[in-house]
């Protein structure tokens, strides 16, 4: 039981890897939350040696009070409740590991309370802002066809940036319009490529003299490296993609900050605008919850609106009826 804190998070992460088989994404986010907590622990308790044994209810509240405290660095505000959330996840999965796999006598993970969320509404674009984004790149170069390609597959698919910006000619199947991807948790999903975007693949596709096997290439930066046949040392990077969405967004004159997420969000809104049904949706997504799914019904839900439409009076509407009622009253006093 009082095995030193370090080395048993240490366990877990090569647990995560190996047995698990967590992308290397994920055990790298795991690693910064439990190293936090590891750390937090030898400043709280005074020790280099944190142990299993140190970890119990009280502590945990105090670690919680901690994260509540914190300003971050980059925002300069407080954390917000969903970053607090997702250290507390980390030491929750943790802890379970030591539970079910370790067999060990410890709190349990589910004495860890999350707390509630603030409410977080996606940021989207709408029709006119989607069609200026796509208007704005300078078709004449390569680097323009395969933005315009980019951006219409983001849309089309509802592919995260890392999913986008991993892919390979080989993978997609331009004659189908459909291809499998392999998500967050390496779960695999069918995604499906539109007229439009199958179309713009192909432009961009016809450009590319190269026997490499990336789908998006970048154009500029460091030169390609000796040896790599394959040109993976040419593969855009998500954080390219982002620039490039940041800037386009910027041209075309678009107030909404628009990321390769927000190209998501749209797609989901739009499916779901549209008449599809939640669980449809969180597969095309490949959310692991359609709980987390349902943050989109805030800004779809048609049937309330034509709730509210059908139901809600205004002001006027009232003062029109109440006229209405008192001159039927008058009408038939009349009448008597």
């Amino acid at each position: 039981m009082d095995s030193n804190l370090i080395d048993i998070v240490t366990k877990y992460l090569e647990y995560c890897e190996i047995e698990r088989n967590l992308s290397q994404n994920t055990i790298r986010m795991y690693y910064f939350y439990l190293t936090d907590f590891t750390n937090w622990c030898k400043s709280y308790l005074n020790t280099d040696n944190p142990l299993l044994s140190d970890i119990n209810d009280e502590l945990i509240k105090k670690y919680r009070l901690d994260l509540n405290r914190r300003v971050s660095i980059r925002s300069n505000m407080e954390l917000k409740r969903s970053s607090q959330k997702a250290f507390l996840i980390a030491i929750r999965a943790f802890l379970k590991f030591l539970v079910v796999a370790e067999n060990l006598t410890i709190m349990s993970p589910d004495q860890i309370l999350l707390g509630k969320s603030e409410d977080h509404v996606p940021k989207v674009l709408d029709e006119d802002q989607l069609g200026r984004l796509m208007e704005v790149q300078d078709l004449n170069k390569k680097s323009g066809l395969r933005d315009r390609a980019i951006l219409e597959t983001l849309y089309s698919t509802g592919l995260r940036v890392s999913e986008l910006v991993s892919l390979n000619i080989e993978d997609i199947n331009l004659t189908t319009g459909e291809f499998t991807v392999i998500g967050k948790g390496r779960k695999a999903r069918t995604v499906y490529l539109d007229a439009s975007s199958i179309g713009w693949l192909k432009k961009y596709l016809g450009t590319r003299q190269d026997p490499f096997k990336p789908l998006f290439l970048r154009y500029s930066g460091k030169s390609m490296e000796k040896g790599d046949f394959d040109g993976e040392s040419l593969r855009l990077t998500a954080r390219s993609v982002e620039r490039m969405i940041k800037s386009y967004n910027k041209r075309a004159g678009i107030s909404v900050d628009a990321t390769p997420h927000t190209l998501r969000h749209t797609f989901a809104t739009g499916l779901l605008r549209n008449g599809a049904d939640l669980r449809s949706v969180q597969e095309l997504l490949g959310h692991a919850s359609v709980s987390t799914t349902q943050i989109y019904t805030h800004i779809t839900n048609i049937q309330l609106k034509e709730i509210h439409g059908k139901f809600h009076k205004s002001p006027d509407e009232i003062h029109e009826e109440q006229d209405a009622a008192r001159a039927f009253d008058r009408d038939i006093d009349s009448l008597i």
